[in-house]
């Protein structure tokens, strides 16, 4: 692999005009088609879950509560919503929403039953579409909003919340949370290179990499159905990685420069060597990413797939997009001191400091992770609700107004889907024994009557809980339902009963998580384990580097639980606590940082492997290999960690989710995992570091990063004076 990207490298950087007309022409072909692609509908579906059966009866038999929905909250502030001004004008806004494109049905709340809070003060109304609530496009909820609207002079108030109202809400923001990521990468990386000209080209390649990437997400969302997230997480894996592939290449390029390497041989030996690592590290990220697949739910795995394209595309930019820059502004890239591209002193001393207390330092890396970790004993999944959303917003107003007049369940009614294909007055008395059932246990705030299906083959119960949709004793009554009441309710009667709903599909996307996590992290750490095993020629390295993954990860996890769960800090980041952790985060946070972590693992051990083959013993290799890259991982770490946690600027409390425990995460893996606790393993490994049994070396594909040994093809310069470092 190192000789063919070398080769690649070189021809590139050495032509790199019609390299850089050719890279042009395909920004072109691929903008055209990411700009004609149609995006595809968002699904949620959970297959073999109570509440998608729940869904697909709807779907075949009440399409009403199939489809996207929303809730319209009419308040006054002085007098009864039913007095003549303000109940004529939510009617004429009424009457006005029927006649919306899809909308099948309004509730009257003036009616017989209507949804009246008992102040008389509220009017809560729920607006229901033919069209499935993956399918609801921006347009229904602006026009709905617009509909919905009553005269100030009326004195009503109008909010309103749901999946309809949801979309229409869905709008290009400010790319805050990247820009400053970016302005943070360009502090820390003109720190690093003491070069604009090098500052600017890993900036460079990194966003052309995502911006690659965008524009094959746009164009394969429709045909691979990616879901529309899939994007964020995209950006945000793919600026952060982008900067750090960038960043290791164009360092290794202006070492070789420094050397006194040609251009050419420069952006070959970069590549054979730099490059590899890239190559490997993002192919275990990719890989992570896309077993994302195998958890069994259609959105979680296609967002990873989305993910992975992303990766793809940086890597992609970093070996194919670089090189055109290298031999652009060769003379601007090379080093004007040797001092900026030497082998750092202080991290040579770190080195030695650690390789001379090695157990020591395993131990205090390992307490610390865990202290990190503790807090995820209590970690629960769920669902954030609207009353996580900022107050200024409609949903949130909504949300605490319905609250208020009706309780926290009426956020989150639970519809049981009752089957009953022979209808007849036995089956419905036995659909009312089962409402009865239902609405005599605890948790329980009321059950409205059962609503027949016009064709008669199934029933609906509405039940509202007394607590909220991301409260854990909401969870705990559908589980009791399920698991006890409803069976009893229906023994001998042959009825089917299926808790949906909104607050139950999540229930059962969360269990889904739980259920296929082993397998998930069995995938994704046994293929990481190869590619490693592959990579290094060694069995020990790659089994130890999975193992302390893992504990990096639950560390994350414990971060992520301390902040929204529990409530440390949430105040710094506009969150409020007790927030659940949204089901597809965990699994979502581990295929990024597994793979994550095993970029700065590969950009560490291959310097300390290159050392190890040029003759340096076990100490001095990690002492040299930490001289050499313990200062770009650092630098890559910070980079990489700010890009994440800038996200906490958004308003959105899952990409303030995500922000947080990437970017605590990516930290605590450089800072402990990576200058701590690694170097000292590798020490006390010392040989048996980098071996691996004939037989397994002999079965398995040589795809060695040992890129170091590229021959020059032109004369060299003289080498720049080089610090020596102290060992």
């Amino acid at each position: 692999m190192s000789s063919l990207l070398a080769r690649i490298a070189r021809a590139i950087s050495h032509r790199w005009k019609r390299s850089l007309a050719f890279a042009l022409a395909t920004l072109v072909v691929l903008g055209v088609l990411a700009g004609t692609a149609n995006p595809p509908a968002d699904s949620f579906d959970v297959p073999g879950a109570d509440s998608q059966k729940a869904y697909d009866l709807f779907r075949d038999h009440t399409p009403a509560f199939a489809g996207g929905d929303a809730t319209l909250v009419y308040t006054v502030e002085q007098g009864r919503i039913t007095d003549a001004r303000p109940k004529a004008a939510v009617q004429a806004a009424l009457a006005k929403v029927k006649q919306l494109d899809g909308v099948i049905s309004v509730a009257d709340p003036f009616a017989q039953g209507g949804a009246l809070s008992r102040d008389g003060r509220l009017a809560s109304v729920d607006v229901r579409y033919s069209t499935e609530a993956a399918d609801i496009k921006k347009k229904d909820g602006e026009d709905l909003e617009k509909a919905a609207e009553v005269p100030e002079a009326s004195g009503v108030q109008m909010s309103q919340r749901g999946i309809v109202v949801d979309t229409a809400q869905q709008q290009a923001q400010a790319p805050v949370g990247e820009l400053v990521g970016v302005g943070i990468a360009i502090i820390l990386l003109t720190l690093l290179f003491r070069s604009k000209a090098a500052m600017g080209a890993t900036l460079f390649g990194a966003i052309i990499g995502v911006a690659v990437g965008q524009m094959l997400l746009a164009a394969l969302a429709e045909p691979l159905g990616l879901p529309s997230f899939a994007t964020t997480i995209a950006i945000m894996l793919g600026l952060g990685a982008g900067i750090d592939y960038s960043l290791l290449i164009i360092g290794r390029f202006r070492e070789q420069l420094a050397a006194g390497d040609s251009t050419r041989d420069a952006a070959a030996k970069a590549a054979a060597t730099a490059g590899t690592a890239v190559v490997a590290a993002g192919l275990i990220v990719m890989v992570a990413i896309a077993g994302l697949l195998v958890v069994g739910i259609p959105a979680i795995g296609k967002m990873g797939l989305g993910a992975a394209i992303g990766v793809f595309a940086v890597v992609l930019s970093a070996l194919l997009i670089l090189p055109i820059m290298m031999g652009a502004i060769a003379k601007r890239l090379r080093p004007k001191e040797a001092a900026h591209v030497d082998p750092s002193p202080g991290f040579a001393r770190w080195g030695s400091i650690i390789t001379a207390r090695p157990w020591l330092a395993i131990a205090a890396g390992t307490l610390a992770l865990l202290v990190f970790a503790f807090p995820a004993l209590d970690l629960r999944l769920g669902q954030p609700d609207d009353g996580n959303q900022p107050t200024s917003k409609t949903q949130r107003v909504a949300y605490d107004a319905l609250s208020e007049a009706f309780g926290p369940g009426s956020n989150g009614p639970l519809l049981l889907a009752v089957d009953t294909p022979d209808r007849g007055a036995q089956t419905d008395a036995q659909v009312q024994r089962i409402s009865a059932a239902v609405a005599a246990q605890p948790g329980i705030a009321s059950v409205q009557p059962p609503i027949t299906s016009e064709d008669g083959e199934m029933a609906t119960i509405f039940a509202v809980p007394t607590t909220s949709p991301q409260d854990a004793r909401t969870s705990d009554l559908i589980e009791r339902l399920r698991d006890d009441v409803l069976p009893a309710a229906t023994r001998g009667t042959g009825l089917d009963v299926y808790v949906g709903g909104t607050t139950a599909t999540f229930e059962d996307f969360s269990a889904k998580v739980a259920s296929r996590l082993p397998l998930f992290i069995g995938v994704v750490v046994g293929l990481s384990v190869l590619l490693l095993v592959m990579a290094f020629r060694s069995l020990l390295i790659p089994l130890l580097s999975a193992v302390l993954n893992l504990l990096s990860i639950v560390a994350a996890y414990g971060a992520v639980t301390a902040v929204f769960q529990d409530g440390f800090g949430a105040s710094l980041i506009g969150v409020d606590s007790g927030i659940p952790i949204v089901s597809f985060v965990p699994v979502l946070m581990f295929a990024i940082l597994f793979g994550l972590s095993m970029d700065y693992n590969v950009f560490l051990l291959s310097r300390m492997h290159e050392a190890y083959n040029s003759g340096d013993g076990p100490r001095d290799s990690v002492v040299h290999g930490m001289a050499r890259i313990g200062k770009v991982v650092l630098f890559a770490g910070l980079i990489m960690a700010a890009v994440f946690l800038a996200f906490v600027t958004t308003d959105d409390v899952i990409s303030k989710m995500f922000g947080v425990g990437l970017g605590l995460a990516i930290l605590i893996d450089v800072l402990i995992v990576r200058l701590v606790i690694t170097p000292a393993v590798v020490l006390l490994l010392g040989d048996r570091a980098w071996w691996l049994p004939g037989w397994l070396d002999r079965l398995l594909p040589n795809v060695s990063l040992e890129g170091h040994a590229v021959e020059s093809v032109d004369p060299q310069a003289p080498a720049a004076p080089r610090e020596k470092v102290l060992a």
